[in-house]
């Protein structure tokens, strides 16, 4: 599914590629406890936002502040770059997010997991009577 996006040149990433980053930054702010990864879409196909984040993770572009800013708060640990804070690259802030929706994604499907473990367990219980 990767192959659907742009591809980077030398390192660095079209504008249409950067917007859907931005995009697929805010559908992980909107990303509720749904069970789903959320999507953006990209020319009329729909990708999941882990594609677009592992489309970017070797661009060497500088992130927008907004940006920055977005990637940072959502972070355990105070950033600590090899600058300012201004000169993260969209290959930092792809990685940091790809990790961020696999955390969900496990806290998800484990949620799951336990809710499914427990209606069999319940269930169980009910037959054994």
């Amino acid at each position: 599914m990767s192959n659907a996006l742009p591809p980077l040149h030398e390192g660095h990433a079209p504008i249409t590629l950067q917007q859907l980053f931005r995009e697929a930054l805010y559908a992980f702010e909107e990303w509720d406890n749904e069970v789903t990864e959320p999507i953006v879409t990209f020319e009329g196909r729909i990708v999941p936002i882990s594609v677009v984040f592992e489309a970017m993770r070797e661009c060497t572009d500088i992130v927008p502040n907004n940006i920055v800013s977005a990637v940072t708060e959502r972070l355990t640990k105070p950033w600590e770059g090899e600058g300012p804070l201004d000169t993260m690259t969209f290959s930092t802030a792809a990685r940091v997010m790809g990790v961020l929706v696999r955390k969900r994604l496990l806290a998800v499907n484990n949620g799951l997991n336990v809710a499914a473990m427990a209606a069999d367990a319940g269930a169980t219980e009910k037959t054994d009577r």
